[in-house]
């Protein structure tokens, strides 16, 4: 149990694993404060805390200049999970993606030089972009497009991580940074276009299952309280000379995925084909021999068939919600 006069800011807190995140940190006895835009978080992520005394919900973009009762807090740990992290997110406005990674970043970088706050970035997998390397190390430097659809994302993180150790190499902050690598659980939104929310609420409602290319490309699937381990162990942990990719090592293909989703909800929805979008991985896997050794033997240990379980009765949850908001409206 940490100190419970222990002050953390959570950017991006009304996200699918910000959300998380706090969660954990106020079952530590932290006091927590949320800062999130809603651009992708979403306020029902929070709405278990409505009455909770020790946590506070500020609204504001970290691209602008942070809102007052952020500086004027006493911050003791800061974490960075404010990023459209889907595809379909990010490309949507490129430029305040790019701006939220690097303007956001530093802005919070400030924040943590000020407060004298230990500092995390959630980093991400796609800075190894279609990578040539496989499993993917620390160590290697990626092979990733400036100039393509994804670059807003891939490159805005790559210039995160540079802010981030410099501010490391200056003596500015105390860091950490988070290579995530795929990850799924409650609270992810069905509109995200992520392959398992995808999937699985394809196959909920019926419709068709959409694949990209021909399914042979892989992913690994890591399940949220996994992460979340990881993550609060990072930021505890000594390491500050490099970055930690935190994922599941269990390799499988999409096809694979979609069989597994098609026989746990019974559906009968048909397969269908789609172009595979440009700069999409062939492969994803993390090396996570770095995790292993220096947070304490941390890896995954939710199988993915219990992840999936738990993930598709969320969103046959949230289905069902929406279809009842539906017959209210109707019936009004």
């Amino acid at each position: 149990m940490r100190n419970r006069n222990e002050l953390v800011l959570v950017a991006g807190g009304a996200g699918f694993i910000g959300s998380h995140i706090i969660d954990v940190l106020l079952g530590e006895g932290a006091r927590v404060v949320c800062l999130d835009s809603y651009l992708t978080g979403r306020p029902q992520n929070l709405r278990h805390l409505e009455r909770e005394s020790r946590f506070d919900f500020v609204e504001g973009d970290i691209v602008d200049p942070l809102p007052t009762e952020i500086l004027r807090a006493r911050f003791t740990r800061i974490f960075n999970f404010a990023c459209a992290a889907s595809p379909p997110h990010y490309q949507a406005d490129p430029e305040h993606t790019m701006l939220t990674n690097v303007v956001g970043t530093r802005n919070l970088l400030r924040l943590a030089e000020e407060k004298r706050a230990r500092f995390l970035l959630s980093s991400t997998s796609e800075v190894y972009g279609d990578p040539e390397q496989h499993p993917q190390r620390e160590a290697y430097r990626g092979w990733v497009s400036c100039t393509g659809p994804r670059a807003c994302y891939d490159e805005g993180k790559r210039a995160a991580e540079t802010l981030t150790f410099d501010y490391q190499r200056a003596g500015r902050a105390d860091v950490r940074v988070a290579r995530i690598f795929n990850t799924y659980g409650p609270r992810m939104r069905p509109d995200d276009g992520r392959v398992v929310s995808n999937v699985i609420c394809q196959a909920l409602a019926g419709d068709d299952v959409t694949v990209y290319g021909d399914g042979s490309q892989t992913r690994s699937f890591c399940y949220v309280s996994d992460l979340v381990e990881g993550l609060v162990r990072l930021m505890a942990s000594g390491v500050k000379d490099g970055p930690v990719n935190l994922g599941n090592p269990v390799e499988l293909t999409v096809s694979d995925l979609v069989e597994r989703v098609l026989r746990l909800t019974g559906s009968r929805s048909r397969v269908v084909h789609r172009p595979l979008p440009v700069d999409d991985p062939r492969r994803r896997r993390p090396d996570i021999s770095r995790a292993r050794e220096r947070l304490g033997g941390w890896e995954p240990k939710v199988a993915l068939q219990e992840g999936l379980e738990a993930t598709a009765a969320w969103f046959a949850g949230e289905q069902g919600e929406r279809r009842e908001q539906l017959v209210e409206v109707a019936a009004e």
